[in-house]
């Protein structure tokens, strides 16, 4: 007859160099409870190791595997340390474990794959809820290169289930004693809340997604992993208990928006209280208890929000050392992703900025909003006119100015991940090839010129596809566009380029000379609006009598890709030799030209500086031209913004990532722009 066998480790106490983990015993006592609970897990045998040492947990292990039978349900589970060496090999850590000797005296994961790879149980779990990496201080160090579990514990007939991904910490919540995720586990089985389908029975993969799903509500940067070596193989690992109460957690779930209730949905749960037959105090409980993980997520932004603006108080902008200090404390402390907090950071610093201006920025900026205000009285219909108008005068500008073109030689590059270590370490190789294009150059005067790359005509497929990582909704549905040949400029507008047209004459708007926060000839200027933009094009066209404008969101991302449909004009992956992103360089822009260019050879496309566009913004591409015309057919006055910046992290840098901002915020010293005109 088949049975289910668990064994149960947990370590608290470690050697010299590593901290104690007070709640590794308390993990390991609440999965007793539930799998040994009869109507849940009714598991024949459960056994527990406390603070074992390094031989203790290996015979322990052994025997797990060694007498199990073929039908048998094989349950390991470890809540303590990981530890990874150069190798990027993976360690349990037990009681004797050291720092300075964990390789000798912890437990390695070969040891469990070779026991489990010669167990004769088709149906095994193995639930791991420890620190892979990055959790010790004083000396150690972090490692980058993630532990592939799958190939050290994964086989035929056997689940995976990870607290943390192979760089991250696992956590217990303040005041709790579990360790975040096994808590979850236990409150999925316990509750019943994991039963995803509302069958009575607990599959492995209805637990883990109920787990992750929590323990992301209050640790976003954590992220927990499964891996099934068989696709769709499922494991029946508990029953769920028949409860009026668990329905109600459920309802509450589900009708949770952002950690709060709507009064509509407080109305339909009250009328369920009275047909589940749940009284209001426990009703009030469950909503606390569902609500909760939301509203510590909240206390922590807010947290953060307070220490990144006293930071930014005392010193703008941050150095390498606070940025770091900020990041560690989101990330470790708060469990915030980047992504989380790029908006507080963005009003904090944007607010800061506007301090540092001079009173005649200031008064611009008074000036931008009259625009913004007339702007926004303007129908659609008039500027899909002017716009039209535009398009036709670029046409016919070909036949009179008759660009001189040049051929000129640059190498773009190309990045892929190859294997080493026996596969288990990807590091990214970069393959640097030589091409070449046409370009014309525009003389504005003192010896600095403007330099405009020939973009050939062609049709693209725009927008990104929902498996690639950093997908949303913003950026589909893909679509076809066929976009006319144009000129677009090498590179952003430099900030010596902005000099010399901010001195002509005035078209509708004042120019500040120098807006710029980070100061170079060569940099990219900075801190411009859409409406600054709009008059540079215009003045820029009145003084070559060429229709400079703005390029449209189309325009912009065939530029980009350059031919390419990876997430990136590059590869699938970025790196710092590159782009400039993520404050990998010293937290401010880089000189144009630094990294190689598309292949159209354009530069700095990604990361560096926004990219103002002339497209008004729209949530989706949903009835989006396909002829890369400009699009602005609504009336909001949010215009798009494309690239990425100097501070905003890989995802946000792809081809396809869409951004926007109000057309008079400045956008501090992160929005910039390149210009383009007709063939």
């Amino acid at each position: 007859m088949a049975k289910k066998i668990a064994l149960l480790i947990g370590v608290s106490e470690y050697g010299e160099s590593i901290p104690p983990l007070l709640s590794s015993l308390h993990d390991v006592e609440a999965m007793e409870r539930v799998l040994k609970n009869p109507n849940l897990g009714n598991f024949t045998q459960v056994k527990k190791l406390l603070n074992p040492n390094s031989e203790a947990m290996r015979i322990a292990i052994l025997n797990l595997f060694k007498n199990a039978e073929k039908d048998d349900l094989l349950l390991f589970f470890f809540s303590g340390h990981g530890m990874i060496n150069d190798d990027n090999h993976l360690y349990l850590a037990t009681r004797n474990t050291a720092k300075d000797n964990f390789e000798a005296t912890a437990v390695d994961g070969n040891f469990i794959q070779a026991q489990s790879k010669n167990c004769y149980s088709k149906r095994q779990v193995l639930i791991l809820d420890a620190c892979y990496s990055g959790a010790f201080a004083n000396g150690w160090h972090t490692k980058s290169i993630g532990v592939d579990i799958k190939k050290q514990l994964g086989a035929e007939g056997r689940v995976v289930m990870t607290s943390s991904g192979a760089t991250q910490t696992s956590f217990t919540q303040e005041g709790a004693t579990l360790s975040l995720y096994t808590q979850y586990l236990v409150e999925g089985i316990e509750t019943g809340a994991a039963d995803n389908d509302s069958d009575g029975k607990i599959h492995i993969q209805e637990l883990h997604a109920y787990a992750k799903t929590k323990v992301q509500a209050v640790k976003p940067n954590m992220k927990p992993d499964i891996i099934l070596d068989k696709e769709g193989y499922n494991i029946l690992l508990a029953y769920a208990p028949k409860n009026p109460e668990v329905k109600y957690r459920k309802l509450v779930e589900q009708y949770t928006q952002n950690g709060e209730l709507k009064k509509v949905a407080i109305l339909v749960l009250t009328e369920k209280r009275k047909t589940l037959g749940i009284t209001n105090a426990v009703a009030e409980e469950i909503e606390k208890e569902v609500l909760q993980p939301f509203r510590r997520r909240l206390v922590n932004l807010q947290s953060y929000k307070q220490y990144f603006a006293e930071e930014v108080e005392q010193q703008y902008p941050l150095n390498e050392q606070t940025l770091k200090i900020l990041k560690d404390y989101r990330q470790d402390v708060l469990g915030l992703r980047d992504e989380d907090v790029a908006s507080i950071e963005l009003e904090i610093t944007s607010s800061k900025k506007a301090e540092l201006l001079q009173p005649q920025q200031k008064q611009q900026a008074a000036k931008q909003l009259e625009l913004q205000q007339e702007a926004e009285a303007l129908q659609p219909q008039q500027e899909q006119q002017i716009t039209k108008k535009l398009r036709s005068q670029e046409k016919t500008e070909k036949n009179k100015f008759g660009y001189k073109l040049k051929t000129f030689e640059f190498q773009t590059a190309e990045i892929s991940l190859k294997s080493q270590l026996l596969g288990l370490v990807r590091k990214p190789e970069i393959k640097y090839i030589p091409k070449s294009g046409k370009y014309f150059t525009e003389d504005l005067g003192n010896g600095i010129f403007l330099e405009m790359v020939h973009i050939l005509e062609g049709t693209f497929i725009m927008g990104s596809p929902e498996n690639e990582e950093g997908y949303n909704k913003s950026q589909s549905p893909q679509h076809e566009v066929t976009v006319p040949a144009f000129f677009m400029g090498k590179y952003p507008i430099t900030q010596k380029q902005w000099r010399i047209v901010a001195a002509l004459p005035k078209i509708n708007i004042n120019l500040e000379p120098e807006p710029s926060y980070f100061q170079g000839d060569n940099l990219p200027v900075e801190g411009v609006s859409w409406y600054d933009t709009k008059e540079f094009c215009a003045r820029l066209s009145q003084k070559t009598n060429k229709a400079y404008r703005l390029p449209s969101e189309a325009e912009w991302e065939y530029a980009c890709r350059g031919g390419t449909t990876t997430a990136f004009y590059f590869g699938k992956t970025i790196s710092p030799e590159l782009a400039n992103y993520d404050s990998q360089y010293q937290g401010k822009t880089t000189e144009v030209g630094k990294f190689p260019a598309n292949p159209f050879g354009l530069h700095d496309m990604c990361g560096n500086v926004w990219e103002w566009c002339e497209d008004r913004w729209h949530e989706d591409y949903i009835n989006a031209p396909g002829d890369g015309s400009v699009w602005l057919n609504n009336s909001n006055n949010r215009r798009v913004l494309r690239g990425g910046s100097w501070f905003i992290p890989s995802e946000n840098c792809r081809s396809s990532f869409r951004f926007y901002a109000d057309a008079g915020f400045v956008g501090c010293n992160l929005f910039s722009f390149r210009v383009m005109c007709g063939e």
